[in-house]
């Protein structure tokens, strides 16, 4: 069975930064694209990040790039989302996700067969 576990939000004030995990199991991700996906409230869910399992190809939503770094540690099997200088705007639970790689990076939801519960991550002015 596919887990996808969320942590590390938190509320933090403008201008600061938090790193999200997320703890992959229950396959092998080698063939995947792993993604964050954040949603506000009364908002749809939107892509922010997504890295390549095997061979680790990113690809950043306009509004966090230069500010959100994705990686991923194979040993641990986890995907992190570092996020740096951090808006109000960027206020919303963020989940992880995880899709077959079918020679693109989707920035769809239905791109993607596996979730997290998501994390809030709430950023003060």
């Amino acid at each position: 069975q596919v887990q996808l576990v969320e942590s590390g939000g938190g509320l933090v004030q403008a201008g600061g930064s938090l790193r999200l995990s997320c703890a992959a199991s229950g396959r092998t991700f080698s063939s995947y694209v792993m993604g964050w996906f954040r949603q506000a409230p009364g908002k749809e869910r939107e892509f922010v990040a997504a890295i390549k399992w095997n061979g680790g190809t990113t690809n950043y939503a306009d509004s966090v790039k230069g500010r959100f770094t994705i990686s991923r540690d194979n040993a641990k099997n986890t995907v992190y989302l570092q996020m740096n200088s951090l808006k109000p705007e960027d206020t919303a639970v963020y989940y992880c996700a995880a899709g077959r790689y079918k020679g693109w990076i989707s920035m769809t939801p239905p791109a993607y067969d596996y979730w997290g519960q998501g994390t809030q991550v709430t950023v003060s002015s």
